[in-house]
Formats: structure tokens, sequence, C-alpha cells
């Protein structure tokens, strides 16, 4: 009885609202409703590249995925933004607060070496659209959250879970000890 209730009342509002319908020639396009989503699919991918670019390009493909995955992992995460600039930028104002240490040291932020940008954009596509099938070749270091050069040991990897090496980065989980 329920069933039929809600059907008889979404037909209803079905004709009202097609007896309100914007004329056609005044409705968006289907170029301008899409339009925000790939301008918003541009910039997650601009930013992820400009990530590996500048965290990795010196590292291996493998470990510039590993980096890749860390900013999806914290953007898939409750405790990051939720979005790939926000991750990728967040304390950006705070100097050498960050985790993506570009984004806060004082870098210079020109991409000098464009084969090596365009690897990180394409790096990025893959990567943004990897579903967990495609992680499994990575092991542990597919749920990374963190990672830091070995030449340098932040007070915080004491605290968290390492998940393994790649070139230069050691990676981390955020598990509770």
């Amino acid at each position: 009885m329920k069933s039929s209730f809600l059907c008889a009342a979404a037909a209803a509002s079905l004709a009202t609202h097609a007896a309100t319908a914007v004329p056609a020639s005044a409705a968006p396009t289907k170029a301008e409703i899409l339009a925000p989503i790939f301008k918003s699919y541009r910039a997650e991918i601009e930013c992820l590249a400009r990530a590996i670019y500048f965290e990795a390009r010196s590292e291996s493909t493998a470990g510039q995925h590993a980096v890749a995955r860390v900013v999806l992992n914290r953007v898939d995460s409750a405790y990051y933004p939720d979005t790939v600039c926000g991750v990728v930028y967040q304390n950006q104002h705070m100097r050498n607060a960050c985790q993506f240490s570009f984004a806060c040291d004082g870098t210079n932020l020109a991409i000098n070496e464009q084969p090596a940008f365009e690897k990180a954009m394409a790096l990025a596509i893959v990567n943004y659209s990897c579903d967990s099938a495609c992680r499994a070749w990575q092991g542990d270091i597919s749920r990374s959250t963190h990672y830091h050069a070995d030449y340098v040991n932040p007070f915080w990897s004491a605290k968290l879970e390492r998940t393994g090496q790649v070139g230069s980065h050691i990676f981390y989980y955020t598990a509770t000890r």
C-alpha cells in the first residue's frame, strides 16, 4: 500500500513539473551541466600531477605511483580534506608544516622539466581512476597515508606503521598503537 501511494505521489509530482517545465531552448546544455565537473576533474588531476612532479619526479615510476597513492588515500580518509587539491595544499600557509613540502617550503613552483611534468600528468590520470584491483600490485604501500625522504626522521614516523620504502621515500600508514 505504501509503495502505491509513493508511486501516485511521484506521478502527481511529475505531472506538476511537466506542466511547469522550462522550454528546451532555456534548459542548460549537456556541456553547461558537465563543465563544472570537467573543470573540477582537471584541477584534481593538475594538483595530483604537481604533487608527483615536485615530490617524486626523480623517483622511479613505482615511487611516483606510491606518492600519488598517499595523496589519494588521504582524500579517502575522514582525517584529511576530501579533494586532491585540498590534501596537497593542506597547511600551505604554515612554512614547513605540511605533508607535501613543495606546497609550504617556499620552493619555486615553476614547471621547468616539461617531459617530467607530462609523465606526472599521465600518472595522475592513471592513479585518479585506480580502483582496489589496480592498487593490489603495490602491496602494503598502497594503503599509505604518509611518507618522508630517507634522509630525514620526522617525529611522527615513530607513531605510524611503516608500510615500505620505494626509492628514497619511506611510507607509513596511520595506525593506532
